[in-house]
């Protein structure tokens, strides 16, 4: 829901970090690698209850996943290189509920299980329409150029990140806001598959 916006207020400095980067010879592929694998130490980390580390980690992991784009634009943007972050974004995104869980499996086994379910139902929406669109010729830069088609949702990655946050600092909550933002990234999924009955039935 807040991406393209925050997308706006944050490239410049994305771009002027990118810039530093490209001039040290790294590309955006290593910053994807990079980023996941601070991702899973993230996980890791809240599953043995370290939270405040879990959640640096976490937030560096996801400047990464901003920064692989910028370094893309300022270099040569690769078919692989788009498919790389969106396979390691999903593995990401699966890996923060499933450390909660580990965290405390009686408390949080089922609330996360059903969270995870929803980022499944959500991803499988989200990448269907983007073939879908893709092969109508559809574009969009509400995000910034983007390997895929890119819909909007009420849960997107700004939402998910603020959940993970609020999860970290109150990890006795994970239970709820789970539930509640499971509920959210349902509706998601919902709103995408009414979208593409309208637009895509034809």
């Amino acid at each position: 829901m807040f991406d393209g916006s925050i997308r706006v207020k944050i490239d410049p400095l994305l771009m002027w970090m990118a810039k530093k980067l490209v001039a040290l010879n790294i590309n955006a592929n290593q910053v994807t690698v990079f980023s996941f694998f601070i991702g899973m130490l993230a996980a890791v980390l809240i599953a043995y209850h370290s939270f405040w580390i879990g959640l640096i980690l976490l937030l560096l992991s996801r400047l990464g996943d901003g920064l692989d784009g910028s370094i893309a634009k300022l270099t040569k943007s690769t078919d692989y290189g788009g498919f790389l972050d969106i396979v390691l974004d999903f593995a990401f995104y699966g890996a923060i509920p499933l450390g909660f869980i580990f965290a405390s499996l009686e408390e949080n086994g089922l609330a996360g299980a059903v969270l995870i379910f929803s980022f499944y139902v959500n991803g499988a929406s989200f990448l269907a329409y983007a073939i879908m669109a893709e092969k109508r010729g559809a574009q969009t830069q509400a995000r910034g150029k983007k390997s895929i088609f890119y819909t909007t949702g009420l849960a997107e990655a700004t939402e998910t990140i603020v959940f993970f946050v609020a999860s970290c600092v109150f990890p006795n909550w994970f239970s709820i806001f789970a539930w509640v933002f499971a509920a959210v990234v349902f509706y998601t999924a919902f709103s995408r598959i009414m979208l593409a009955k309208s637009e895509l039935a034809d």
